[in-house]
């Protein structure tokens, strides 16, 4: 899946993992964390001697972040986390489940397989309460309600999934020395950001790089494209039913953004190395041109793990530095958010579990993450001035502003499709073909895989 890419920004020192209050990361009463909301979920949960388990995709400093989480639920309520990383998670969780063995709590990267599961009755429902919690404290709440919401083994839709650690694609990097040395401001609406293209044009400039390049995976740049097009083009509704094929995707709504796409990809002015270049260059090495004098480009559209590809030693937020994706002012559609995230779902049901799950709704359960690396969060009560640098601040930021939120759709959709056909129509339809005709062949694939 494409976001197996999406990495931290920012890196941390490792620690010890969790096993006692000894092992908190920061001192309860210290700083400038909620500790009101730790102090008042200690005093209405004990746990003592009760023990569950988790498990999810998280290895390596992942592992150790989360169990720097989990330390203070243990701490609080004296019970047991045993959490373990698997790297074939999504393998590992449907053996347990069929064998009746699945942990407390699994922790899901996308939404298809907890899906799967739900409507296999291998899941139990979030309690109404906490659903309500969702919708009122994270923003864009019903988007997070939305995608955490399944069918169970009865065909009927339950909430499932509580969402955690989320990662935002709908940005545009940029060096602001360039643009403040050629007066160029930051767009506020697509159709400035349209505007800007063709002023870079007519200054002598290129507006953009884009690489489509990324081995067997080539093209799935170019579905983040479409993706973060149609929201801006489209209800959430009608992002919903493309994916999920409700409306096939040679509807006109689909076609049009990919030609939205197009209008930027496919222009030999505005793209360094003209259009003909685009599949050829590799993703990790596309934004390079932000960063030469004079610029090759000015701006490069990718996901918050693409620092990991800038030259060594650039520091985001002074060498280079990022926007939000803006909407169409004139569509009014919101500021829609495109992105990724693990969700939460309670697997084998307990009184622990439960527990924990109510953790989760507490500031402390964000902000002890947030305040060492790579964790991103919708929860409107964390306190945003504890993220760790400056960068996953504004990150945050693109999340809280956010109307709407919705999941990588080539994720979502069937792998022959999301995974494949997807990639593929997408170079072609950068080397020339015509959108439709492209659209018409991804479609002709979905329907013979029913």
């Amino acid at each position: 899946m494409k976001n197996r890419y999406l990495a931290t920004v920012a890196a941390v020192g490792l620690f010890a993992g969790a096993a006692g209050a000894q092992d908190l990361k920061f001192p309860v009463g210290e700083g400038d964390f909620n500790w009101s909301s730790y102090e008042s979920f200690s005093a209405e949960h004990d746990y003592s001697g009760q023990e569950m388990t988790m498990t999810g995709p998280w290895t390596g400093l992942d592992k150790e972040l989360v169990e720097s989480v989990i330390a203070y639920f243990e701490a609080a309520t004296g019970g047991t986390v045993k959490y373990s990383g698997s790297e074939s998670f999504e393998q590992d969780i449907v053996v347990s489940a069929q064998a009746n063995s699945a942990p407390n709590i699994a922790i899901f990267p996308q939404p298809g397989l907890a899906a799967d599961l739900a409507a296999r009755g291998y899941l139990s429902a979030l309690d109404d309460d906490t659903v309500s919690w969702i919708g009122e404290n994270y923003a864009a709440g019903q988007s997070w309600i939305d995608l955490g919401t399944y069918n169970n083994a009865d065909g009927a839709p339950e909430t499932f999934g509580f969402f955690y650690k989320i990662d935002v694609k709908s940005l545009i990097w940029y060096v602001p020395e360039a643009f403040d040395e050629a007066g160029y401001d930051v767009p506020e609406s697509l159709e400035d950001l349209k505007a800007l293209t063709d002023q870079i044009v007519a200054d002598g400039g290129t507006p953009w790089c884009i690489g489509l390049g990324s081995g067997a995976a080539t093209g799935w740049p170019a579905t983040d494209w479409v993706e973060d097009m149609m929201l801006r083009t489209q209800s959430p509704e009608t992002y919903d039913a493309w994916v999920r094929n409700e409306i096939p995707f040679n509807d006109p709504a689909v076609v049009g953004a990919i030609e939205e796409f197009g209008h930027f990809a496919r222009n030999d002015a505005y793209v360094k190395g003209g259009a003909a270049s685009v599949a050829n260059t590799d993703f990790r090495d596309s934004p390079g041109g932000l960063f030469t004098f004079p610029p090759e480009c000015y701006m490069h559209k990718q996901a918050s793990f693409i620092p990991t590809f800038f030259p060594e030693g650039t520091e985001v937020g002074e060498d280079v530095d990022f926007f939000y994706f803006p909407a169409y002012e004139s569509k009014d559609l919101g500021k829609p958010v495109l992105g990724a995230g693990t969700l939460f779902a309670i697997t084998q049901d307990s009184d622990i579990t439960r527990g924990f799950i109510d953790f989760l709704k507490t500031p402390i359960a964000h902000e002890v993450w947030m305040a060492q690396s790579g964790f991103l969060t919708p929860f409107k009560g964390a306190n945003s001035e504890l993220y760790a640098n400056d960068t996953l601040k504004a990150l945050g930021d693109v999340l809280l502003n956010a109307t709407t939120f919705r999941f990588d759709a080539s994720d979502l959709m069937p792998g022959e499709i999301g995974a494949d056909a997807f990639w593929k129509g997408m170079v072609a339809y950068t080397g020339g073909e015509d959108a439709t005709s492209v659209a018409d062949g991804i479609q002709d694939r979905w329907d013979s895989i029913k």
